[in-house]
């Protein structure tokens, strides 16, 4: 079995995706301080300081392009506003799509499902296909760029 295919359950690396995820969606809700609120994500964490960098990272990223990560998500959801989008599927994509653009030393594959897997914990049933289907477009348009 290789590093893509294991279990990621209980990774590491998982439990920072999912503070990031928490925390971008405080931010989206309310008018908390991102700053204070990435303090809260790292300091509340059991998490290795190697991925607690990641987590700001992702946090800081995430925030920083998000206006460019809606314009490929609406680009690539024919028929679909993004408003439509339920909140956290939106932020899921954000995160993803900001790992494919701005972290290309994880494997497209993890990212992709690591998504999905937070889609299935966190949103609804139907939103983990939805999110690999505009993930795997994403993809498919970079990779044709390339």
């Amino acid at each position: 079995m290789t590093n893509d295919e294991r279990d990621l359950s209980d990774s590491p690396r998982r439990r920072a995706r999912e503070l990031v995820l928490h925390g971008l969606y405080a931010c989206e809700l309310s008018e908390n301080d991102p700053r204070e609120v990435l303090k809260q994500i790292v300091g509340d964490s059991a998490l290795s300081e190697k991925n607690q960098t990641y987590a700001k990272a992702l946090f800081t990223k995430c925030r920083e392009i998000s206006e460019w990560a809606d314009q490929q998500i609406t680009q690539l959801a024919t028929n679909w506003k993004i408003e439509r989008f339920a909140e956290l599927d939106r932020i899921i994509l954000r995160m993803a799509i900001t790992e494919l653009r701005e972290m290309p030393d994880i494997p497209v594959r993890v990212v992709i499902n690591e998504a999905i897997e937070l889609a299935k914990k966190y949103s609804t049933a139907e939103s983990s296909g939805f999110i690999n289907g505009i993930l795997d477009s994403y993809v498919k348009k970079t990779e044709a760029k390339a």
